[in-house]
């Protein structure tokens, strides 16, 4: 096969792997019922005028299935994290008790899991877009080529069957976090 119409395969396969990246990750923070430190993955702390991942600044952990604390490093960042947990708007009601931040993961209510099907199925649906990108770049990509019509082909079928590929791997896990999200 052409060095050209090989890298092209290459490289669109690497981003459609980053979109299936992408979407595990997004997924994490979308809760399933059970607490869990990722939950928290996206708050950020203003750390002396920077702002800061939460899990630079303290540690994050699970006591249990409903409960999350948060011990930060320095005592004197209890508020600032109490504060950022609050702007998140995550939908936690942090309780500061001078030592630790205590978060009590409420149970999702069947309208909040719903919500957070609906949530879980957008992203599923962004992934599914960017993967469909990559592949009309890439066929654009094949078509500027100075390959043959027949190399072109199959660089094509090539790029489908990724595309056939990671699409029904979105769908796996979209399948997969709408278990999760609707198991009581």
């Amino acid at each position: 096969m052409n060095e050209e119409l090989k890298f092209i395969i290459d490289s669109t396969e690497e981003l459609m792997k980053n979109a299936i990246v992408h979407l595990e990750r997004e997924f994490k923070n979308i809760r399933a019922g059970k607490a869990s430190p990722a939950m928290l993955g996206s708050v950020t702390v203003d750390y002396y005028g920077t702002q800061t991942p939460l899990t630079q600044v303290a540690n994050v952990n699970t006591l249990d299935a409903h409960t999350i604390t948060v011990q930060p490093w320095e005592k004197s960042m209890l508020h600032e994290i109490e504060k950022a947990i609050m702007i998140a708007n995550l939908g936690f009601n942090p309780m500061n008790n001078g030592e630790v931040i205590i978060i009590n993961v409420p149970a999702l209510t069947e309208e909040r899991r719903k919500e957070l099907s609906k949530q879980a199925k957008a992203e599923a649906e962004l992934a599914k877009v960017s993967i469909r990108n990559d592949r009309r770049e890439a066929m654009h990509e094949i078509k500027k080529t100075e390959a043959s019509d027949d190399m072109k082909a199959n660089a094509e079928v090539d790029i489908q069957k990724l595309t056939d590929k990671y699409i029904k791997e979105v769908d796996d896990h979209y399948k997969i976090k709408d278990q999760e999200i609707m198991k009581v």
